[in-house]
């Protein structure tokens, strides 16, 4: 039995409210369980100097924690004068994520600055950024074609991630930080609408899995990503 007591292939409750931050060009709070992530996108009219010229935009992503996300207070990275190797690692993993799915001649030279910011951290919160951060971004890609900005949506797909891991030897959906926390294996799915693999992370975090436990851990991905695709699809309606 699971500690929430779902079944192997259920999820937590999610929901996405979809803009969520006045200001922001595309924004959205997303809750995963107990996992709550503000994301919002801005749009910049400037580039990184190493991108300008040459007819394209870029997409990338911030992610940080807030110090009371977690049972203990956290040091603000800012206050420590640099980001930590975990907080790089995640949002690098946004921003590929993201611009996996978006046609960046499009944008024109542009950029679309992606935060994530976790309120409440109770395990996922990369795969949780990530969902959202796709819906801000295409409410900001939706608030620049309303003012003729783009002709064409540069948006070739939805992406989505989800966590999987095995638990007490049984492949598992969504684990919260509980499971997250002692599994045998974790792993984190980003993937397309269209079933398409963006990136995979697993880790046998005690014993090697076998690749009929990948599998298995695979089709439930692919289960979970179903279902938030189409709830991203709801936020947008």
């Amino acid at each position: 039995m699971r500690p929430s007591e779902r079944a192997p292939d259920a999820m937590r409750p999610v929901s996405i409210e979809r803009g969520f931050a006045k200001h922001a060009e595309g924004s959205c709070l997303i809750r995963f369980g107990d996992t709550h992530v503000l994301c919002t996108a801005s749009l910049e009219e400037r580039l990184p100097p190493w991108l300008r010229g040459q007819g394209r935009g870029w997409v990338t992503a911030e992610y940080g924690m807030l110090p009371r996300s977690t049972h203990d207070r956290s040091q603000r990275e800012a206050s420590r004068g640099k980001q930590g190797g975990r907080t790089l690692e995640i949002q690098r993993l946004i921003g590929r994520s993201l611009r996996a799915v978006c046609d960046l001649k499009l944008l024109g030279e542009r950029q679309i600055t992606v935060d994530c910011d976790v309120l409440q951290a109770d395990g996922g919160t990369r795969t949780a950024s990530i969902t959202g951060g796709w819906v801000a971004l295409a409410e900001c890609i939706n608030w620049m074609r309303k003012r003729n900005m783009i002709d064409m949506n540069p948006l070739t797909d939805h992406v989505a991630a989800i966590s999987c891991g095995i638990y007490k030897g049984t492949p598992v959906l969504d684990l919260d930080y509980a499971e997250d926390s002692s599994a045998d294996t974790d792993a984190n799915f980003v993937m397309t609408g269209s079933s398409g693999l963006v990136e995979v992370q697993a880790t046998a975090e005690k014993s090697p899995f076998s690749q009929s436990e990948f599998l298995d851990l695979l089709s439930l991905a692919s289960k979970g990503v179903g279902e938030l695709v189409e709830l991203q699809k709801e936020a947008l309606a």
